[in-house]
């Protein structure tokens, strides 16, 4: 009986080369591919000494997978989808900073680019394989009752990312293994000790290219005022895209207290500030609505939300609108409800859904 074929989306990290190794030493048939998203033709001087899944390490990131691939003995294959992530990730990135909003191109990139063009474009080569792992802490599991895939948190509560894959389809889970999604961090970092992988000393990545945001708006930027809520300029800003909801460094003001961005207005190029008090909101518009673990709900739910990655959950209740919009309700006041993010629903450890927060500056619903 032939072993089934597993492709495994390899960055060089520790993740998913000890998720590539795990997978081999239960005995699937293992292949390694990477994608290639940077442009060497972008000249950047990063000022950090940690890569990013987008940016000028990608090289030695490649070549890292390469080396793990070949110390694992399983074939390899860097897949170039510059033009790709260029067309549809950078692009989503520069009209939503633009808009002044602040986007989460790890949601778009997980389901557009690595559960789906990649896998389309190693087809086209000829690559055969029955299903794709990641190196992301998450699980999944088909639920017989309900007769769908449901996504759940990983069992490190500190290295959960299933909040980057709330938009996933059920096609998608069917295909996908998350192998580390029963192992907390520390394993992880131990299992590639005992596997002696070349990258096992590596640091971890970082999400995104921050030095990218400077590339991606050169000479594009348009400069504009700072004010307070009465309308009272404070200072400047340098283009609205580098700026976002609860940001305080970088403002260029001393007025003796604390100021953080409370609203953008990007039809008067204005960066609005305020106190801290000031970012609190117990509501928001969810748009662009995925429902991964049950049908999509017709009455209120009750749910626990997340407003961004690190945010720490919170018990609200989702109100479902004929047009696929959803009114959130948080049972409390939550700090800085970002326009563009994804705000996540949860029941426990199960992940109900999700969409894009589109709240409109300081309006009722």
């Amino acid at each position: 009986m032939s072993k089934e074929k597993i492709l495994v989306a390899m960055s060089g990290g520790v993740d998913s080369s000890v998720t590539a190794a795990l997978l081999k030493k239960e005995g699937f048939e293992v292949i390694g591919v990477s994608m290639k998203i940077w442009d060497e033709k972008e000249e950047v001087i990063s000022n950090s000494n940690s890569h990013s899944c987008y940016g000028p390490g990608e090289k030695e990131d490649i070549e890292d997978a390469k080396k793990v691939a070949e110390f694992l003995k399983i074939p390899f294959f860097v897949l170039d989808l510059r033009k790709e992530y260029k067309e549809i990730v950078l692009e989503y990135v520069y009209k939503e900073y633009n808009s002044g909003r602040t986007p989460n191109p790890c949601v778009l990139c997980n389901r557009v680019l690595k559960l789906n063009l990649l896998l389309e474009k190693a087809k086209e080569l000829g690559i055969n394989f029955s299903r794709v792992a990641t190196g992301h802490y998450v699980r999944s599991e088909f639920d017989s009752e309900k007769k769908r895939y449901i996504l759940l948190k990983a069992k490190d509560k500190n290295k959960d990312q299933s909040y980057f894959l709330y938009s996933l389809s059920q096609e998608q889970l069917k295909r996908c293994i998350f192998p580390l999604g029963n192992h907390k961090k520390e394993e992880v970092r131990t299992l590639a000790e005992k596997f002696n992988l070349p990258v096992k000393g590596k640091r971890e990545s970082q999400d995104f290219f921050s030095e990218g945001l400077s590339l991606l708006f050169k000479n594009k930027t348009s400069p504009g005022k700072i004010v307070d809520k009465k309308g009272n300029v404070l200072g400047e800003h340098k283009g609205i895209q580098f700026y976002t909801i609860g940001q305080r460094k970088g403002l260029g003001i001393a007025i003796g207290k604390p100021l953080y961005v409370i609203r953008i207005e990007k039809e008067k190029n204005l960066i609005v500030v305020g106190e801290k008090e000031d970012l609190l909101d117990d509501k928001l518009l969810a748009t662009n609505l995925n429902w991964v673990s049950i049908e999509n709900p017709e009455k209120p739910i009750e749910v626990e939300a997340k407003i961004r990655y690190l945010h720490k959950e919170a018990k609200a209740t989702v109100f479902p609108q004929e047009n696929g919009t959803a009114f959130v309700k948080f049972e409390k006041p939550q700090s800085a409800i970002t326009p563009g993010q994804a705000v996540v629903f949860y029941n426990g450890d199960i992940l109900l859904g999700g969409g894009t927060i589109n709240r409109k500056n300081n309006e009722s619903y």
